[in-house]
């Protein structure tokens, strides 16, 4: 079995990872968090969410996250090379996005998502799929002419929580329509851990074939079911080059609560059980490939030592098994 020989991974903690936090997560721990991750080698990281913090008031801060993060003295030599996202569904959070990168301290990239599912789609924007690819179409225009790139997301692949079985078919002709309004990158997302190990090298050696610009897909793994890894291990099978995942595997749907306080965050329709979460961990997929010698480019040890910290941050142990065990030892030849 050949594997890629180098991928991207792209951490997503501070944006995804906290956003099923209930607890407010303090501005400066988020930043500390991105200085960190800078330091261990991650070139991609999703920074904060610019969607009304009346939903998810764990991004209240977000401008504030993206001024610290850019005046940050500890990583302002290696900002150039790193690509900071906010995701941004609907009108008000791309132009929300557009007026920080005017003011000189907004994202370098935003995220849009359409599902393939109609009810899972109207449900996350409050726009069928055919407004949403209206809206999207008009403002990625607008977003590219201020600069910033655009990864249009692609939800439902595997199935939905809402309307259930999805064809993934779709996904891959909703990836090249991505392409063709002008994205620059498509994620693709096992939002519910719908995902079984054979449909993912199903899905991802179909989908490499079949779109436009293979080299800029990547894999998103939720382990609600316990099959994050076995599917990091069957899209690395397809050839997938580009992953992204959480420390210690937190995260997924927006927390109910924050700080004791109800708000709307995902709703009922997802899980009825909030624990039933997370995505695949940062930690475990990075010493993973690291032992079958795939270049992450990224610093191992310096990763470990962040998702302790994300422990202390949290208060709580987390679900990545690396962090117990520590990365398998190297031995020196001859």
């Amino acid at each position: 079995m050949k594997y890629p020989k180098k991928v991207v991974i792209g951490d997503i903690t501070v944006r995804d990872g906290f956003q099923h936090e209930e607890q407010f997560i303090a501005t400066d721990a988020k930043v500390w968090m991105l200085e960190q991750l800078i330091l261990a080698g991650f070139k991609h990281l999703e920074v904060s969410n610019f969607g009304n913090p009346r939903g998810m008031p764990q991004f209240l801060d977000a401008d504030e996250v993206f001024k610290k993060i850019r005046n940050s003295k500890l990583v302002k030599e290696k900002l150039d090379d790193v690509v900071l996202t906010a995701v941004t569904i609907r009108e008000r959070a791309i132009q929300r996005a557009i007026d920080a990168k005017k003011e000189g301290y907004g994202p370098d990239r935003i995220l849009l998502m359409v599902s393939t599912s109609e009810s899972h789609q109207y449900k996350n924007s409050g726009l069928n799929l055919k407004d949403y690819w209206k809206m999207s179409e008009e403002w990625i225009k607008k977003a590219k002419d201020v600069g910033i790139k655009v990864n249009g997301t692609v939800s439902t692949i595997w199935g939905c929580p809402i309307e259930g079985p999805t064809d993934m078919n779709d996904a891959i002709e909703f990836t090249n329509r991505w392409f063709d309004i002008g994205a620059d990158d498509v994620e693709h997302a096992d939002h519910d851990g719908s995902a079984s190990p054979d449909r993912v090298f199903e899905y991802y050696s179909k989908m490499l074939q079949a779109v436009k610009n293979p080299n800029k897909q990547i894999a998103h793994f939720h382990t609600t079911r316990g099959w994050g890894m076995a599917n990091v291990l069957a899209a690395l099978q397809a050839g997938v080059t580009n992953y992204e995942s959480t420390m210690g595997g937190i995260g997924g749907q927006p927390a109910n609560f924050v700080d004791g306080v109800p708000v709307s965050g995902t709703g009922d329709y997802y899980y009825k059980d909030p624990n039933i979460v997370g995505l695949v961990a940062t930690e475990d997929m990075v010493v993973m490939m690291d032992e079958m010698g795939i270049d992450t480019g990224l610093d191992v040890d310096k990763v470990l030592e962040v998702g302790l910290m994300t422990e202390k941050i949290l208060g709580r142990k987390l679900r990545s098994e690396a962090n117990k065990s520590g990365r398998i030892p190297k031995f020196l030849k001859g």
